[in-house]
């Protein structure tokens, strides 16, 4: 297969030893200051860019009618014209907070962990999560999903960073 890597930081490096290993072709690696480039080889575009660059490549995909799979976070806010643009063109696009099995598995745990405790209001929920120095979003994507999943299934409203208010889920983000 031959892939496409848009972003090529810690992620993107990360998939291309495992795609290589895997007998894949990296056909193109796009870095944030490349914007104008030819998808024409290419199968399937991963992307992990910038938060400030997702948009624009997945858009380039679904103009170029390559596949899209995102795992780059901090760009929701355009996400359902993302998938508008995808139907638009007939496009194929996945999208991920979270890639990992582990952290998949542990979505869903929360899921039926939030629907047992909305019959208990006596206790408040509060995430903490803890990252590397160079991570570039806070909160992390897996702690966005995370408190929109426990908003689903409770009272809770909205979740922040700043101190939560009533039926807010405080985010506190650690580096």
């Amino acid at each position: 297969m031959n892939i496409a890597l848009l972003g090529y930081g810690k992620m993107g490096k990360a998939i291309e030893t495992i795609a290589i290993k895997r007998g894949h072709q990296i056909v193109l690696k796009v870095s944030r200051d490349n914007k104008d480039y030819s998808l024409k080889n290419v199968d399937v575009a991963i992307d992990f860019s910038l938060p400030s660059s997702a948009f624009e490549n997945i858009s380039n995909c679904f103009h170029q009618h390559t596949p899209v799979i995102s795992g780059t976070t901090g760009w929701l806010e355009k996400y359902d014209d993302a998938v508008a643009l995808c139907n638009q063109n007939k496009g194929a696009f996945l999208y991920a907070s979270n890639f990992s099995l582990g952290v998949n598995i542990f979505f869903e745990v929360n899921k039926t962990l939030a629907k047992l405790m909305k019959s208990l209001p006596q206790y408040e929920v509060d995430i903490e999560e803890i990252h590397h120095t160079q991570k570039l979003d806070a909160p992390s994507g897996t702690a966005i999903t995370l408190a929109e999943e426990i908003i689903k299934q409770s009272d809770y409203k909205n979740w922040t960073l700043e101190t939560a208010k009533p039926k807010e889920i405080g985010i506190l983000a650690v580096s």
